[in-house]
């Protein structure tokens, strides 16, 4: 434990360095390089990764509702816990293959919804239900040729009357290079793809899942442990779920989006100015800092 880590301990470190510690998180630094830069222990960025994650958690879940959304993309992002899926070991819960499901606005890019879990009809589901929960009106609803989606859809929304649904179905050619290097590095070149309506009667000019892929390289600069080829991959499924709820959080209501000028969040109606850094940490009220699951919204919303 270091000298600061020691004088203050988690329950009354200075704001500034948790806002510090909060940054370099979400700029895609991993644990022990945060620790490092803010010298504190690696333990004091892990508890505050977990009471501000929890919080994210919940103020997402209580301010993205009722949107108004038009069109929505979704599509799944592959990660990791522990070790990949081959060579996991079975004593480890949520070792293994990680996907995060993700719902997004394509006209205000906001992130409706995420969900961790399997690729299988389960996840899809609650996924979808989620989704369906949290926006209002008729939408258009592209995903990718998961087939897991056609039965996930038909739970959520039991009548094309509330929806137009569409599938995106990328056809990819053969793999290209000679040496087995140059096929790990280099993707497999998309030929071409299918545009399929599920339900309703989707307009085929918004049949696309490109604001949702781009949202995957998002997530893959902002958040050190889904880069691939590197040993800061999560070692636990918790911590990997709280990475992903600060991550959307300052997604949604902090950052700039660089073409709408204002946060997705302010795009959607949902607040009225940007939130900071320092407002994310404020989720968990200072009192309560290092007591696990105390959560408090700080942030007034429309």
């Amino acid at each position: 434990m270091n000298n600061l880590t020691y004088l203050y301990g988690m329950n009354t470190l200075p704001i500034e360095k948790r806002v510090q510690i909060i940054n370099l998180l979400v700029e895609g630094n991993s644990l022990r390089s945060t620790s490092r830069i803010c010298d504190v222990s690696i333990n004091t960025v892990t508890k505050l990764l977990i009471e501000v994650g929890q919080a994210c958690q919940l103020f997402h879940d209580e301010t993205v509702r009722n949107v108004e959304a038009k069109r929505v993309q979704a599509d799944e992002i592959w990660s990791f816990v522990y070790a990949k899926e081959k060579n996991k070991p079975q004593d480890v819960e949520g070792a293994g293959d990680a996907w995060t499901f993700v719902g997004i606005d394509s006209d205000t890019k906001l992130v409706i919804s995420w969900l961790l879990g399997d690729r299988d009809v389960e996840t899809a589901t609650f996924f979808m239900k989620d989704v369906a929960d949290r926006i209002k009106g008729r939408v258009q609803l592209t995903t990718d040729g998961l087939k897991a989606y056609i039965k996930a859809v038909d739970a959520a929304f039991p009548t094309d009357d509330v929806i137009d649904f569409a599938q995106l179905v990328k056809i990819y050619g053969p793999e290209t290079g000679t040496s087995s290097t140059e096929r790990k590095y280099s993707p497999v070149e998309c030929t071409g793809s299918k545009k399929t309506p599920i339900y309703g009667q989707p307009d085929e000019k918004f049949i696309s899942t490109s604001h949702v892929e781009r949202q995957n390289l998002t997530m893959r600069m902002h958040m050190r442990r889904f880069t691939r080829l590197t040993n800061a991959f999560s070692k636990k499924i918790e911590n990997h779920g709280y990475a992903i709820a600060l991550h959307f959080v300052y997604y949604n209501f902090v950052k700039q989006h660089k073409t709408l000028r204002t946060t997705p969040a302010m795009a959607a109606g949902l607040m009225k100015g940007f939130m900071s850094i320092e407002d994310i940490v404020k989720l968990v009220p200072e009192k309560t800092q290092g007591k696990r699951g105390s959560y408090k919204k700080n942030v007034t919303a429309e």
